[in-house]
């Protein structure tokens, strides 16, 4: 007999490392047409007719390499298709999203103390939002199509903190960012299915007919491949938030979700004025650490009113004394100011487990880490019991359900 636990749990697996697999293949490919494209020499005449070449060498032979601004004369043979790299992407994120938060929505994507919802209704709004994205920046891609493209990006950006803030508002802060993360690939994986690709196919058609393209469609390509660039460094950092409680479990989650946009496009920058071989702005750098220093200290900055009810919450739940004679003994070596554990020099993350305001301001991420989970202790070194594990669990949902 099938043990139906184990299969899920493979399943999703299974399609986390496919996720994984897409993306990387996507970004890889969308990282490296960018930079060829900004990188070409555009100042040969070409008796090909293309707008530009380069020279490669990668894996003992050399490349040489030639873009046609529109099209080519004529209709290559064996012409390849860089979509399915995005399609799969989106398809296995949108089913690990259905595995991990739709099927386990009262767990994961819903928290009463945010806004107490039916898992039909979460569901229904995950969903709604997805789509919300992408009807709102085609929008917002009309509006501006004629208008500088840092004012396209600068107003992406005001309703990319719109639904940070929402989000937040609506699911558990883990969900939160997650779902911004999949609000914006759901904006780049549309532009390939619904724009880049579409426009390229209507290139090939022409070029079949007999007819010369229309150059606005590579151009409309391009401008949507450009959005990808800047957008993609900050849906990596928020598909992998939630297993950092520091960035997701803050007061300040949605600020510290939009700075990592800002900082994604800092970095992004640096990047692409180098492929241009233009003078490399390296106040980026200074830039980028100042954005992280401020998200750090964003992390760890509760608000007065939320630290009194986190303690008053938490300290009075059933369970607390004992879930804390448990975290001093089983944490508190590593996770204290001076910890004990040989070869540790301060407390990993800056977490320290040693009072019981230590252990109210870091409850979620002692329930995620070492309840639900065995990540914490790492190894299992200081022997953790399962029905200790069990006895944070209950401590902290009698809180939570208060």
């Amino acid at each position: 007999m099938y043990d139906l636990a184990a299969m899920g749990a493979w399943a999703e697996f299974a399609v986390r490392w496919l996720h994984v697999i897409t993306a990387i293949a996507w970004i890889g490919s969308s990282f490296y047409f960018i930079a060829l494209d900004l990188g070409l020499h555009r100042d040969r005449n070409l008796k090909s007719g293309a707008d530009g070449e380069e020279w490669q060498v990668h894996g003992g032979g050399f490349y040489h390499i030639q873009k046609y601004l529109v099209a080519p004369a004529g209709m290559p043979d064996g012409l390849i298709w860089h979509k399915w790299q995005s399609y799969w992407t989106w398809i296995s994120g949108f089913v690990l999203l259905v595995l991990v938060y739709y099927l386990g929505a009262e767990f994961y994507l819903i928290d009463p103390n945010v806004m107490d919802l039916a898992p039909w209704q979460a569901v229904g709004i995950s969903l709604a939002s997805l789509a919300f994205g992408w009807l709102v920046y085609t929008q917002l891609c009309n509006v501006f199509v004629n208008a500088n493209q840092t004012t396209l990006m600068v107003a992406l950006f005001a309703v990319l903190v719109a639904m940070a803030w929402f989000y937040t508002q609506v699911f558990t802060g883990r969900a939160a960012l997650l779902h911004l993360g999949a609000f914006t690939a759901t904006i780049m994986s549309g532009n390939v299915f619904f724009v880049i690709i579409p426009n390229q196919k209507i290139v090939v058609a022409d070029l079949m007919a007999g007819r010369t393209p229309d150059a606005k469609y590579g151009k409309i390509a391009k401008q949507r491949s450009t959005h990808n660039n800047y957008l993609t460094l900050p849906v990596i950092f928020l598909m992998l938030s939630n297993h950092y409680p520091l960035s997701f479990a803050s007061e300040y989650n949605w600020i510290i979700a939009s700075l990592v946009f800002l900082m994604g496009v800092t970095i992004r920058h640096w990047f692409n004025t180098h492929h241009a071989r233009a003078e490399n702005p390296h106040w980026t750098w200074g830039a980028t650490a100042l954005i992280f220093i401020a998200i750090i200290w964003l992390s760890v900055a509760p608000s007065p009113e939320r630290e009194a009810q986190l303690v008053t919450r938490f300290a009075q739940a059933d369970g607390f004394e004992e879930v804390h004679d448990i975290v001093l003994g089983r944490c508190s070596m590593c996770h204290a100011a001076e910890p004990v554990w040989a070869g540790l020099l301060w407390a990993p993350k800056g977490v320290a487990l040693e009072t019981e305001a230590d252990l109210t301001r870091n409850a979620r991420a002692v329930y995620l880490q070492s309840g639900i989970s065995h990540a914490m202790p790492p190894a299992n070194l200081s022997y953790m019991e399962e029905d200790e594990r069990q006895a944070i669990v209950a401590w902290y949902r009698t809180a939570i359900s208060r």
